[in-house]
């Protein structure tokens, strides 16, 4: 049944390993309970509407994920494009969060039609093998100054950009124990190390007063959805601002869930000998019905989150592990005081040795090719720098073009490839 459900394989999984990477994966990801609400309420929208409509988006989309595509990936409403949606869109642009609401309707729709169509995994397979690594190492990067920042180790500095906080700061205390414990069990081999960081972390976090335990109890009935269920603006679709919008909504999300997939999926080494991953277009599928649906539901668009490496590096390799993401985001939506709880400086630890476990394959990189590994650095430090998983791709990509065109080595650049470049730099341009 297992096997018929989420493609689990008796002889190479285990059903603990998948829980625990589930729930670790959930531990990782659960401060979107508190943030996207808190980021889509500036528009006008209801903050407890939000996260009901967060906890909800998020489990139908990870279903889907666990029971189609049958991977180890969890999805939620996604960062970076929520704060488009909200402070772009809406706060500078001027338009009304329905208004918005309605270009991520129509960004899923548009998303079904083109993995239908193959266009996505088309995507994803024209990326080249070294280019593939590189995303698993610049998304480390990433992650692990997510983690850094979430917990204050690093902080904004007007002079060099980012600078080392207070490292008597109360929650940089709490980040730096849970990466002591976190390394320490890994070392001494210890399953569930992530999960048992991260719950240590919170428990200090508690000592030192950087969280409380929740008053008036830890269960409560999830908000109506009422405020924001099915608010759409259909009146400005056709103008020139809704194909920029439709088109920025679809740049960032296609890219950050390509790099997402194949940045996990290359670290759980589940790239097949061509570099591809299996069951590609179900996991994108799941994607767009997760946009399409949370749309419906008054949030903002549903990715999949790279924090599922967390998961994957506690040995999960199936759908029981997405499957066990919903089932945390259904009970998160009970008990949704005890969860937002969990500080950010608590969940930095696994996001912090998260980003050493994707370095890895980094050494399957050519470095003595330079025309192959100038445009993968350029994918690996591009993340972390413009805080963009879709902008190291587009950089990276962008970078193998131009140097095997300018050196005579045309044939190494497929179509799509090129095809990409153009799409890349006609996005710059509308920017």
């Amino acid at each position: 049944m297992l096997e018929k459900l989420f493609g689990f394989d008796k002889s190479k999984n285990n059903v603990k390993t998948e829980i625990i990477a589930g729930i670790t994966t959930f531990m990782t990801m659960a401060y979107i309970l508190a943030v996207n609400p808190s980021i889509l309420g500036v528009t006008g929208m209801d903050k407890a509407a939000l996260f009901t409509a967060t906890a909800v988006s998020a489990i139908v989309a990870t279903l889907a994920m666990a029971l189609i595509a049958k991977l180890p990936f969890a999805l939620a409403p996604g960062m970076g494009l929520n704060a488009f949606f909200a402070y772009t869109v809406v706060l500078t642009m001027g338009y009304t969060w329905e208004f918005a609401l309605t270009a991520v309707f129509l960004e899923g729709i548009i998303f079904i039609i083109l993995t239908a169509f193959n266009i996505r995994e088309m995507i994803i397979n024209a990326i080249p093998k070294n280019i593939k690594h590189a995303i698993s190492a610049g998304i480390g990067l990433f992650i692990a100054f997510i983690g850094l920042q979430n917990s204050g180790i690093i902080v904004n500095n007007d002079a060099v950009l980012v600078g080392l906080g207070d490292l008597s700061s109360p929650t940089v205390l709490v980040a730096l124990f849970g990466i002591i414990v976190t390394a320490v069990l890994l070392v001494l081999n210890v399953k569930g190390s992530l999960l048992i960081g991260i719950l240590s972390s919170t428990v200090a976090a508690m000592i030192l007063g950087v969280t409380h335990l929740p008053e008036g109890g830890i269960m409560s009935l999830p908000p109506s959805l009422e405020p924001i269920l099915f608010k759409f603006d259909f009146s400005k679709v056709f103008t020139v601002d809704m194909v920029i919008i439709l088109f920025t909504f679809l740049f960032v999300d296609m890219f950050d869930t390509v790099g997402t997939l194949v940045g996990v999926s290359d670290k759980a080494g589940m790239l097949t000998k061509e570099g591809k991953i299996p069951r590609v277009k179900q996991a994108l599928f799941s994607d767009a019905i997760g946009t399409t649906f949370g749309a419906m539901l008054g949030t903002s668009t549903v990715t999949t989150y790279v924090e599922s490496a967390s998961g994957v590096s506690e040995g999960g390799r199936t759908g029981l592990t997405a499957f066990s993401v919903a089932v945390m985001f259904f009970i998160a939506l009970f008990f949704a005081p005890l969860f937002i709880m969990i500080p950010g400086a608590a969940t930095a630890p696994a996001l912090f040795i998260v980003g050493l476990f994707m370095m890895t394959p980094v050494l399957s990189i050519n470095f003595e090719d330079y025309s192959e590994s100038i445009p993968a650095f350029f994918t690996i430090i591009m993340m972390p720098l413009t805080y963009s998983i879709a902008d190291g791709i587009v950089f990276g990509m962008l970078a193998y073009v131009f140097i095997k065109v300018f050196t005579g080595k045309f044939k190494d650049v497929s179509l799509v490839m090129y095809i990409l470049a153009a799409l890349f730099i006609l996005k710059f341009y509308l920017q």
